[in-house]
C-alpha cells in the first residue's frame, strides 16, 4: 500500500468514526427503551433518519452539529412556553 492510499483509507476511516460517534452522541441511538425486534429496529432506522436530517441541516446552514441541535431544542422549548399544554398545579 502507498501512502497516497493509507491516507485515503484514513480519510473514510475517520469519516466512518465520525457517523458512529454522531449517531451514539446526537442521535441517541443505543437508548432504545425496548428489547423486542420491532420497535428496536424502528427505533434504529428513526435514529439514522434524524442523522440524515440533521446532517443535511448542518450542510446548508454551515454550522455544527452541536449548534443545529441546540438551536432546535432551544426553539421546542419557546414554542412550548408560548403556548404550554400542561400546566402544574400549585402544591403550597
Amino acid at each position: 500500500m502507498t501512502e497516497a492510499e493509507r491516507q485515503t483509507e484514513a480519510k473514510s476511516t475517520w469519516r466512518i468514526e465520525m457517523y458512529h460517534r454522531a449517531l451514539k452522541q446526537q442521535c441517541l441511538i443505543e437508548r432504545a427503551q425496548c428489547r423486542r425486534l420491532r420497535p428496536v429496529l424502528n427505533h434504529i432506522g428513526l435514529c439514522i433518519r434524524a442523522f440524515v436530517r440533521l446532517e443535511s441541516h448542518c450542510y446548508r446552514e454551515k454550522i455544527s452539529w452541536i449548534e443545529a441541535k441546540t438551536s432546535i431544542i432551544r426553539d421546542a422549548v419557546r414554542a412550548y412556553l408560548a403556548n404550554p399544554r400542561y400546566s402544574l398545579i400549585p402544591t403550597a
